[in-house]
């Protein structure tokens, strides 16, 4: 029961942040959808209704020296790429939707590995 209304309570903070936040051609809306093994980055057009790109951390490029990366590696390198794949489609500023999670862990990581990329928020 409790974990059901953890996810309940994440929804509404989701659709409290989506009030404010709209991602446009020139600014577009990077979502956040984190599971419990990936992570998973949108960049959104909300005025289209398109999604512009996306990429997840499971085929990401990381260190080779290290066996198993940490999740906090992976997203930093998920966000990494993502400003990457932006910044070819000439997008240097964008919109940030951490999607109700709070911006800490993997969701920090994504957002430190995307401003590295290049991408200003």
């Amino acid at each position: 029961m409790r974990k059901i209304l953890k996810h309940l309570q994440r929804q509404m903070r989701h659709r409290r942040i989506r009030k404010k936040v709209e991602g446009t051609g020139q600014y577009p809306r990077l979502n956040v959808f984190r599971s419990n093994r990936y992570i998973y980055l949108q960049l959104i057009d909300d005025q289209k209704g398109k999604t512009l790109a996306a990429i997840d951390d499971r085929n990401v490029e990381l260190e080779k020296n290290k066996k198993e990366p940490s999740k906090q590696a992976r997203a930093f390198a998920a966000g990494r790429m993502m400003a990457k794949i932006a910044v070819e489609k000439k997008i240097k500023k964008i919109v940030f939707d951490r999607g109700g999670y709070r911006y800490h862990g993997r969701v920090k990581a994504a957002a430190d590995g995307m401003r590295e990329g290049g991408l200003e928020f």
